[in-house]
């Protein structure tokens, strides 16, 4: 994971390059996203901010969301239900490790992924603008609790 300081300066930075509103709320999500090891949704990011910033509503997490992703700095994974997550620590196309038990999403160490990627394009003659590549199990921890 990327220095967390260094990743909210990053982000912050982009919005002052677009003259973007700096918020106390929005500088408590920049932060909490940049400091993120995992993928939250919207509704737990404004979890964690409430307790701060009780009058601020979910739609405000949204279009900060919303504007970090027309941004290019994050990426939001929808998997069928309502409430996609959000991915603010590598802010380009990577494979994901998803639990179908607790919903737990991994970045998994895929060196050659860029390679593929790449070579897809080549010998399909497509322009790829975006990819995604998820693998679905049972993590680990979902595994102990069911030999247990």
């Amino acid at each position: 994971m990327a220095d967390p300081d260094a990743r909210f300066e990053a982000l912050l930075a982009k919005f002052r390059e677009r003259d973007h509103r700096i918020t106390p709320q929005r500088l408590a999500l920049l932060r909490l996203l940049a400091a993120s090891e995992g993928h939250p949704s919207a509704s737990q990011i404004h979890e964690q901010l409430h307790a701060q910033f009780p009058t601020m509503s979910l739609a405000t997490v949204y279009k900060t969301l919303n504007l970090l992703k027309e941004m290019g700095e994050i990426l939001e994974l929808g998997f069928g239900d309502d409430d996609n997550r959000y991915d603010a620590n590598e802010p380009f196309p990577h494979p994901h490790l998803i639990c179908i038990r607790c919903h737990k999403i991994i970045d998994p160490e895929v060196p050659e992924y860029r390679a593929l990627a790449h070579e897809v394009a080549a010998t399909s003659g497509f322009r790829v603008v975006s990819h995604r590549l998820d693998f679905y199990g049972i993590c680990p921890d979902c595994q102990r609790l069911e030999a247990g």
